[in-house]
C-alpha cells in the first residue's frame, strides 16, 4: 500500500536483485516479499557476469572436507573454518535447487554434471554452463522464476541509499529513482525485516570487472546504521581482465588457465613457473601481483591460449571470445593482453551463520556480506556458492523471525540524498585514488594520502550528496588496510611484505573506528603531502 512518499513493503524487503537477492526471494516463497532493484532484474548484477561457475564437491573422490581445506588454504590464515566446511557441505543440495529452477549446467557424455578445475582447487569441482556462461544462465533461470512467482513483488528502477532504523531495528530503506538527476522527495519503503543483497565494491577502483552499480553502497548504509563490518581491507583483484580502455574491463575467466592457457610477457617468456609451484593456477593474489609487476616493469602480460585451445576457443569460451573480438583481438591466433582488475570484496557486513548482521532486523548475503568463508583471498567459484547457501539460510531464518503485525512509525528522512551534487567528478577522482594507493600493492604513506583525499572529496561533495555512501565504503577499506601492517592474501603492503603472526585473524570494525584511524593517519602524512592536499581542497 502506498501513502504519499511511503510504501509498505510488508514482511520482507530485499535490497538487490542479483543471485543472492533473487534466490533468497524464491526461497521465502510463498511468504510475500518485495525485491528492490536499481535496474531491471538480471541487469547490473555481478552474478550475471560470472564466467567461472559454482564450486561443489560432487565428483567421485571429492569431499566437502577437501573443498573446505582448499578454501582455508587459499584464505591465507583468516578463514572461519566452521563456515567454510558448513557452506561446502551444502553445495550439492543447492546445485539441485538450481537444477530444479532450470539452470542448464554442462553434462558429460553419461549425463552427469561436468566439472572443471580452477586455480587452487585440488579437484575438478566447478560446474559450468557452456564453458563461461554460468552466471548469465543462472540469472536467466532465476529471473524467469521470480517473474512467475506471485508472492514476489519487484520494484525496479529504485536505489536504496539509507537504512530506516526504528528503535534500533531495521524498518526499511530510503530510496530514490536510480537515474535521478535532481533530488526527488525521499521515498520510505517500510518493511518488518530487511535483507541487503546489494553487491560489491569494484567500481570504487578505476579498473574493475564489476558493473556500474557495484559501488559498495550497501556496506556504507549498514555501517552508518552501526553494523559491524568485517575484513574490509581484503579486496580481490582478478589477475586476468582484458587490458584496455573499456569500463568495466571484460573478464578472462580463470577456467582458461584451468584448460592450459599460460601467462607470458612481450618476449613470450612464461613467468609464473618461477613464482609459484602451481604456476598459472596459483592463488589469485599471487598471480595478480605477478602480472602487476610484469606490466609495471614494461614487459607486459598476456594470456596465451593458442597451444591449449587454438581454433576451439570460440566454441569452448564464447563470452571471452566475443569480448576479445570486440576489442580487435583474435585469441585463437594471438595472446590476450591482460591486467589485474578489482573483482571481489572478501569483506563486507559481518553476518553470523544465519546471515544476521549486528543490527536487529537486518540480514545480508552475497558480496555485500562477510561470512568468514573467504578469509584474505577468495577461492575461485566460491562466491556464487556462498550466495545461494546464505540465501537459503536467510530465508529460513527470516521466515521464523519476522515480528507479526508490527506497524512502523513515520521515520524522518536522512540528510544524505536530500540534494543532488555533481557526483561524477568526485567518483572519478576517488576511483583513481583507490587504484593508485589502495590497489594491488599498497604502502603506509600512500594509504594515509588516500584517506586524506577521501576526506577532502567528502567535504567537497557535502553531507547531502549520495557520494557520501561511496566515500564511506572507500574509507572503511583504506582505513583497515592502513591498520593491517602486514601482507596477507588480497592485502599486500610493500612496507610490510610478509604475513605477521599477530595479524593472523579477521578484522572487525565500525565506521567510528574507521574515522578514528583516518584521523590518525592524516597526522602522519609527510608535511609536503599534507600541504599539497590542503592546497587542492
Amino acid at each position: 500500500m502506498t501513502q504519499g512518499n511511503i510504501v509498505d513493503a510488508g514482511d520482507v524487503l530485499i535490497v538487490g536483485a542479483g543471485l543472492a537477492g533473487l534466490f533468497t526471494a524464491l526461497k521465502l516463497s510463498p511468504r510475500p516479499v518485495t525485491v528492490l532493484a536499481g535496474a531491471p532484474i538480471g541487469d547490473g548484477a555481478s552474478s550475471a557476469w560470472a564466467q567461472g561457475g559454482i564450486a561443489a564437491a560432487i565428483e567421485a573422490g571429492d569431499t566437502a572436507q577437501s573443498h573446505a581445506a582448499d578454501t582455508i588454504a587459499a584464505g591465507a590464515g583468516t578463514v572461519d573454518e566452521e563456515a567454510a566446511l558448513s557452506i561446502a557441505s551444502e553445495a550439492a543440495i543447492r546445485i539441485e535447487d538450481l537444477l530444479r529452477l532450470g539452470v542448464p549446467f554442462d553434462r558429460d557424455i553419461e549425463g552427469k554434471l561436468a566439472v572443471g578445475r580452477e586455480a587452487a582447487h585440488s579437484h575438478r569441482r566447478i560446474v559450468h554452463v557452456k564453458g563461461d556462461q554460468a552466471g548469465k544462465a543462472i540469472m536467466q533461470a532465476l529471473v524467469a522464476a521470480v517473474r512467475a512467482c506471485p508472492s514476489i513483488r519487484v520494484m525496479e528502477g529504485l536505489s536504496a541509499y539509507e537504512l530506516a532504523i526504528e528503535n534500533g531495528r531495521a524498518a526499511g530503506v530510503f530510496a530514490r529513482p536510480a537515474n535521478a538527476v535532481t533530488a526527488p522527495q525521499p521515498l520510505l519503503i517500510k518493511a518488518r525485516s530487511v535483507v541487503l543483497a546489494s553487491g560489491g565494491v569494484g567500481q570504487l577502483f578505476a579498473v574493475t570487472t564489476n558493473p556500474l552499480q557495484a559501488r559498495g553502497e550497501g556496506v556504507a548504509m549498514a555501517a552508518r546504521a552501526g553494523a559491524l563490518i568485517a575484513d574490509p581491507e581484503f579486496v580481490q583483484f582478478h589477475p586476468t581482465a582484458i587490458a584496455g580502455a573499456r569500463d568495466p574491463a571484460p573478464l578472462v575467466t580463470e577456467a582458461l588457465r584451468g584448460e592450459g592457457a599460460i601467462l607470458v610477457n612481450k618476449a613470450g617468456q612464461r613467468f609464473m613457473t618461477a613464482i609459484h609451484e602451481d604456476a598459472e593456477l596459483g592463488p589469485r593474489d599471487i598471480v595478480a601481483r605477478a602480472i602487476f609487476r610484469e606490466i609495471a616493469s614494461g614487459r607486459g602480460a598476456f594470456l596465451d591460449a593458442r597451444p591449449a585451445l587454438g581454433t576451439r576457443f570460440a566454441e569452448a569460451f564464447p563470452t571471452v571470445y566475443e569480448n576479445c573480438r570486440s576489442l580487435g583481438i583474435d585469441p585463437a591466433r594471438e595472446p590476450i593482453p591482460v591486467a589485474p582488475a578489482a573483482h571481489y570484496h572478501m569483506g563486507g557486513i559481518h553476518v553470523d551463520a544465519r546471515g544476521r548482521s549486528t543490527v536487529e532486523g537486518l540480514w545480508a548475503c552475497g558480496e555485500v556480506a562477510s561470512t568468514g568463508m573467504h578469509g584474505a583471498n577468495r577461492l575461485a567459484s566460491n562466491s556464487l556458492l556462498e550466495a545461494i547457501v546464505f540465501g537459503a539460510r536467510i530465508a529460513a531464518d527470516v521466515d521464523g523471525s519476522v515480528p507479526e503485525g508490527r506497524a512502523t512509525q513515520d521515520i524522518a528522512p536522512p540528510l544524505i540524498g536530500s540534494a543532488t551534487s555533481p557526483d561524477t567528478p568526485f567518483v572519478d577522482q576517488l576511483r583513481q585514488i583507490m587504484t593508485t594507493h589502495v590497489g594491488v600493492e599498497r604502502e603506509g604513506a600512500g594509504l594515509a594520502f588516500a584517506l586524506t583525499e577521501i576526506a577532502r572529496l567528502e567535504r567537497a561533495a557535502g553531507p547531502a550528496s549520495l557520494f557520501g555512501n561511496i566515500a564511506t565504503t572507500a574509507k572503511l577499506i583504506a582505513a583497515s588496510a592502513y591498520a593491517r601492517e602486514e601482507s596477507r592474501g588480497g592485502h599486500y603492503r610493500t612496507d610490510f611484505a610478509e604475513p605477521r603472526a599477530p595479524w593472523r585473524h579477521r578484522t572487525f570494525t565500525t565506521l567510528k573506528e574507521a574515522n578514528r584511524i583516518a584521523d590518525a593517519a592524516t597526522g602522519v602524512l609527510p608535511a609536503s603531502q599534507t600541504t599539497e592536499t590542503q592546497a587542492s581542497a
